[in-house]
């Protein structure tokens, strides 16, 4: 079956935010092409850690085709147990108490269309708290176009 108008990852997200009370998308374009961007958002126990603000690591328990499985413990120390979707261009993590969500597709000029959504959960329905979310949101990009920006100027994807 063959879609005459097929929803990009951007527009999935903000489709997924828009059915979560109280969610924020960010967007930004980054001057770097899908491989090199995506290269760094999607490795969630390296760079991921380095653009989002309140995560300090991230560890991958499983990985099982396009599910993922990790743990995660926030710069304040606490702990979120996430499950989700991550395959090219599109990750989605959902713990008990946060959901983080991430997009990124080709832009035709080379550049790569990013998109940024995640918050804490209400507990027992679907709704994030705004506290903060789009601020964190938005220094999230900008730490993000660093990391690309950095990863690009070494000659790599990513740094260790």
């Amino acid at each position: 079956m063959t879609h005459a108008h097929a929803v990009d990852t951007i527009a999935r997200l903000h489709i997924m935010a828009a059915a979560i009370p109280g969610a924020k998308v960010v967007e930004a374009t980054l001057p770097a092409p899908l491989p090199e961007v995506w290269s760094v958002m999607s490795d969630l126990e390296g760079e991921f850690g380095r653009f989002q603000p309140d995560m300090r690591t991230v560890r991958v328990l499983h990985l099982t085709g396009d599910r993922v499985e990790a743990l995660a413990r926030s710069k304040y120390g606490l702990r979120a147990h996430f499950h989700g979707v991550l395959r090219p261009g599109w990750c989605w993590l959902q713990s008990r108490f946060l959901i983080i969500g991430m997009a990124a597709a080709p832009a035709p000029d080379g550049t790569t269309r990013v998109a940024l959504t995640g918050g804490v959960r209400v507990p027992g329905r679907a709704a994030i708290v705004p506290l903060g979310a789009e601020r964190e949101l938005r220094e999230a990009m900008a730490r993000l176009a660093g990391r690309v920006s950095a990863c690009s100027d070494a000659g790599t994807a990513r740094l260790r």
